[in-house]
């Protein structure tokens, strides 16, 4: 069955437009690539001042060409593109690689130039690749195909690599051989109007020439498609993406603690967690993880082992393999017995195994037929710093032999010294091993594999039916609409959590200081006051809080206080003092959301209070949720062990706190109007949990508000 990228990446015949005679011009070199890598289709150069170029006969225009053309790879002034791009679609060409510059990324003119390129690719149902690219390159001997600019051409091999920087993808094609990496094809997607990165990963998840997918990218022009894409090929094929732009250059004023949070690439770490993809931050790091997937099984555990002969790189590896989360476990003592007559008494008989400089080839084998044979270890990383007399290729054959012996069980190598000893690498490479100069590298490589194994298993479970009050919600988010202001009542937030199932402590607005202690008296002593008024933020910031108030008169006379306190702090505030039942005890967490304007609802969780900005202990994802998201959102926190329980404390609720995440993103889905809501705190009991305080910050739609209402009506929420 074919596809509509097929013309592009498995095309049977090419013209090069704008080829040239002049070796330094990029339409040369493409053409060059093409003849000198020997693509196994034809291939015609056009250009109307040349009758021949490189001994291939030239044509004026695409329309003289007397064949079928599948794939034009332009390389003209960006004046004539259009035309030329025209002259493509009249000819019955399906597919383009524009390599010419000069569009949407200068601006301007270059915008429209764009749009008019696209309207016709849209109109003769081609495919384009670019403007502003570097080509597309297939490995696959039936095909041979480099119409790129790139200098050389990388070693076949099973991943695909997809780069909105043409500069990174030269870098990668360049490094390749060197890190042991077989690219089976490339494609730099430019300005992207048209072939996406989510159009190729499609492609590739059908094409079984592709084991893994490599991806530079800089923007996402579909977030949504792209988890809905990517979530089901990573069950089969690793992705693995370097993400330029960590930085908040530009990220908008928030005023909730979810909103400052919230940062834009907290988006891109949430889309790539829960879409099981490996983010690396850099090329360097995505080396080592495509490294790791050269065909190698995946790890059955983290239970991981080392060997080697030199003490330092030991506690190097040891160190970077715990920090990526991988566990180096007790060697069994059979395994200990059978090791121990092996070595002197130097030696460290443990894990990692420390041979010491005098270890030989015959040594590494012995021990990693021991290592790889004990039941408690999964996988093992080989360290060797060549000492005089031990010949690095030696070594790399006892890998090999005991790692090809056991074929269930990954084994990765690291061979330190000058240059990375190449010869060594080289051999480990062809046998499918992968080999590092540096333990950190292979720790990187190692805990990706484990990833990727652990997401493959992981179960999917779709998110429950949950019963909600909709028509109830929808009345409390009018009360902002109908007042004209971006902010629900606390009343109107503490109620719109309740229409959604989630706990809330009972509550009441007061008008005057003695409505307060009659509302009190009626909720049940003690209570806490909070001042209400559309323009305070953060209530603790004029202290406009009070807690355990035990007796009627104490409650109007702070009544009072808190009215006056917050009229000097805000002139012309219209204030209201909500009246609480308080709630003690209970450890205090933040359920937070905030929406992203590409990614959408993002939801929040993590440890909550006055201190939830500073220590900033929260983690996001995606909206919807499923059950395992809510799950792994709240013990991904460094502060878990305080919602387990310490020093006897008996642990939270978490299967209340995952409902109140869920309840919250399906009510973010619901109600795209909530630009950003915080529940903080959420108390979290060892039996359920209570939101006491809630802010809701919302969309007007109207162009014009409406006149403000006074202080909002009256209710019991609860």
């Amino acid at each position: 069955m074919t596809h509509n990228l097929d013309a592009i990446l498995k095309p049977r015949s090419i013209a090069v437009i704008g080829a040239s005679r002049m070796s330094d011009t990029i339409g040369h070199q493409i053409f060059a690539n093409l003849l000198r890598y020997g693509f196994t289709g034809a291939v015609y150069p056009v250009n109307p001042n040349a009758s021949s170029i490189q001994s291939v006969r030239a044509y004026p225009n695409i329309g003289a060409i007397p064949e079928p053309i599948d794939l034009a790879v332009i390389v003209v002034p960006k004046e004539r593109v259009l035309d030329v791009a025209r002259g493509c679609g009249q000819a019955g060409v399906r597919g383009l690689v524009v390599i010419s510059a000069g569009f949407r990324e200068i601006g301007g003119v270059g915008v429209d130039r764009e749009r008019q390129l696209v309207d016709i690719v849209r109109q003769y149902g081609m495919r384009m690749v670019g403007p502003n690219c570097m080509g597309v390159l297939n490995t696959d001997h039936g095909i041979s195909m480099n119409a790129t600019f790139a200098p050389a051409m990388p070693p076949q091999g099973r991943a695909a690599f997809v780069s909105q920087s043409g500069a990174l993808g030269l870098n990668v094609i360049d490094h390749a051989a060197e890190y042991g990496i077989g690219i089976s094809q490339f494609v730099s997607v430019g300005n992207k109007p048209d072939v996406s990165g989510n159009d190729l990963l499609e492609y590739w998840e059908r094409d079984p020439a592709v084991g893994v997918i490599l991806m530079y990218v800089e923007s996402f022009g579909n977030p949504r498609r792209f988890r809905e894409l990517a979530s089901r090929i990573t069950r089969t094929k690793p992705i693995i993406v370097v993400k330029s732009g960590r930085s908040q250059v530009g990220a908008r004023a928030a005023s909730s603690h979810t909103g400052a949070l919230a940062a834009s690439d907290v988006a891109v770490d949430a889309l790539l967690a829960q879409s099981g993809v490996l983010r690396a931050e850099s090329i360097e790091e995505l080396f080592d993880m495509a490294m790791a997937f050269t065909g190698r099984p995946m790890p059955r555990s983290r239970r991981t082992a080392v060997i080697t002969n030199s003490g330092g790189p030991a506690i190097l590896a040891a160190d970077a393999l715990e920090a990526h989360g991988l566990e180096l476990v007790e060697l069994q003592p059979a395994t200990v017995t059978r090791l121990k007559p092996l070595f002197p008494e130097e030696a460290s008989i443990r894990n990692p195994l420390d041979m010491i400089a005098s270890a030989t080839p015959t040594h590494y084998r012995h021990a990693l037929e021991a290592i790889l044979s004990d039941p408690q270890v999964d996988s093992a990383l080989a360290v060797f710093v060549p000492p005089l007399g031990v010949r690095q290729e030696d070594v790399a054959e006892s890998i090999v032999t005991i790692a090809e012996r056991h074929g269930q069980k990954p084994v990765f190598a690291v061979l330190m010294g000058r240059e990375g000893l190449p010869q060594g690498r080289a051999e480990l490479h062809r046998a499918g091993i992968p080999a590092y100069v540096f333990p950190e590298s292979a720790a990187r490589g190692l805990s990706a594999l484990s990833r990727q194994h652990e997401w493959i298993r992981r179960p999917t479970q779709p998110a429950p039916a949950i019963d909600v009050d909709r028509a109830r919600a929808a009345r409390a988010l009018a009360g902002a609409r109908d007042a004209g202001t971006h902010k629900l009542s606390e009343l109107d937030a503490l109620e719109l959590l309740a229409a959604y199932g989630i706990p809330v402590a009972e509550a009441r607005l007061a008008e005057h200081p003695a409505e307060a202690a009659e509302i009190a008296t009626a909720l049940g002593f003690p209570v806490v006051l909070k001042a209400v008024a559309p323009q305070l933020i953060h209530k603790s910031d004029v202290g406009a809080v009070r807690l355990g108030l035990a007796t009627a008169g104490e409650v109007q006379r702070t009544s009072a206080e808190l009215t006056a306190a917050v009229t000097r702090a805000l002139p012309g505030a219209q204030v209201g003092v909500l009246v609480q039942r308080m709630v003690t005890g209970g450890r205090e967490t933040i359920v937070g959301m905030s929406r992203d304007p590409a990614f959408g609802p993002l939801v929040m969780f993590g440890l909550g209070g006055i201190y939830v900005e500073a220590l900033k202990d929260v983690t996001f994802r995606l909206a919807p949720l499923d059950p395992l998201d809510a799950h792994e959102m709240i013990r991904s926190i460094r502060g878990v062990a305080l919602l387990n329980g310490i020093r006897g404390a008996v642990p939270v609720d978490f299967a209340a706190l995952e409902d109140v995440l869920l309840r919250v993103s399906l009510l973010a889905t619901d109600h795209p109007e909530i630009a950003e809501l915080d529940i903080n705190p959420l108390l979290a009991f060892p039996s359920g949990v209570m939101a006491v305080d809630a802010r809701v910050l919302v969309r007007q739609r109207r162009a014009e508000a409406p006149p403000a209402r006074p202080v909002p009506v009256k209710e019991v929420v609860g």
